[in-house]
């Protein structure tokens, strides 16, 4: 065995960094094993006496992971840990949606393309695919999740094509593979791809009983006010605390053929200004989006609202009203408590609702719950 996640692992367990949870080491020793795999090939790989003269059987690349379970269980820390140690060249970790975005943008180049006569065929998935595997021969993807029915209806030909080309996945999700695109147009035509996962990869689940994240939160508070300084050092605390002092970075939703962008993103949590989710012409179905990929989210700056800034305001409502129904866990500061967030008048009435919400919004119970 050679150095990789499990050393990692012990290492921040030996150092306190980490309690030691046996469902994670379980997970560990999974993600161990594929790590060792990867060390001994490597993509054109052949076997037998004709070997050296480039002949001989292909060797089968290692099976990859979909290591899935509840929200705030390890998955991405252990996936850090798998990830930063893998050896191969050629690796890549993205965000499972934002891959998505990249192959429907690949596709759409495509057709440009045969448009201009400059391409041949009429399927984009197969070209699109190899050159995919030509920039990555491990893909590591954060929350698997599958919503979309343009997502849903090439998944099970675009990763056939893949693992042909002899990529290796690696994912983590909230779900296991039976529960993917759950309730989703023409499921039926989608249960192949299942299938296609359970095949070519080892589903491990992740099934601690403690919440993490959730453990991080308790007794942190969720809400500041007023805004000043202290409420910034604050949230930056918070946000580090959840995000383990990872980097942030910005990230493109794609939504009905528009972008709706994430200043700082880590994982499932997000970052937001005021400004960004609610003086922009965004509507339910991106805040939606925003709930569906995250499942914390801090939002930094709320003003006092009144019918002077309505339009704001009536975002904010269905900003909070979707989150809510999501259950996000949501961070935020503002310039007055909930109870006193919008001014009398005009909307007022409206706001009362969203006020219940959020004081809601930072019971325990409320941060307990959540949707895998």
């Amino acid at each position: 065995m050679t150095d990789g996640p499990v050393q990692n692992y012990r290492a921040l367990t030996d150092e306190g960094e980490i309690a030691h949870d046996p469902a994670q080491e379980r997970a560990v020793r999974h993600l161990q094993r594929l790590h060792d795999a990867l060390a001994d090939w490597r993509p054109g790989l052949k076997t037998g006496r004709l070997r050296f003269f480039g002949l001989g059987q292909p060797v089968s690349p290692p099976e990859g992971i979909y290591l899935w379970g509840d929200v705030g269980r390890g998955k991405s820390m252990l996936m850090d840990m798998f990830f930063e140690t893998a050896p191969v060249a050629q690796k890549r970790r993205v965000h499972f949606h934002e891959f998505m975005a990249e192959t429907h943008e690949r596709i759409f180049a495509w057709r440009k393309q045969e448009k201009a006569g400059k391409t041949k065929g009429d399927d984009p998935i197969l070209p699109v695919a190899s050159q995919i595997a030509r920039e990555a021969t491990l893909l590591c993807f954060d929350e698997f999740q599958v919503h979309d029915i343009a997502d849903a209806s090439i998944l099970g030909r675009l990763f056939t094509r893949l693992f042909e080309l002899g990529v290796v996945v690696v994912a983590t999700s909230n779900r296991a593979p039976s529960g993917l695109y759950e309730g989703g147009l023409n499921r039926h035509r989608f249960l192949p791809f299942i299938d296609l996962v359970e095949e070519a990869m080892e589903v491990v689940p992740l099934d601690s009983d403690t919440d993490y994240r959730l453990d991080r939160m308790n007794g942190m508070p969720v809400y500041y006010a007023p805004l000043d300084m202290g409420a910034d050092r604050k949230m930056d605390a918070c946000f580090d605390s959840l995000t383990n002092n990872l980097k942030p970075k910005p990230r493109t939703l794609a939504v009905k053929g528009r972008a709706v962008e994430v200043p700082q993103a880590v994982h499932d949590v997000a970052r937001f200004s005021f400004a960004d989710l609610c003086a922009k012409p965004l509507g339910a179905a991106d805040y939606l989006k925003i709930a569906e990929c995250f499942r914390t989210v801090f939002i930094d700056h709320i003003p006092e609202l009144s019918a002077a800034n309505r339009n704001e305001a009536k975002r904010f409502v269905t900003l909070i009203d979707a989150f809510y129904e999501r259950k996000v866990r949501l961070v935020a500061s503002a310039a007055v408590e909930p109870q006193a967030l919008y001014k009398s008048g005009d909307g007022s009435f409206e706001f009362e609702r969203t006020v219940s919400r959020l004081m809601e919004m930072q019971s325990a119970d409320y941060l307990d719950a959540h949707t895998p």
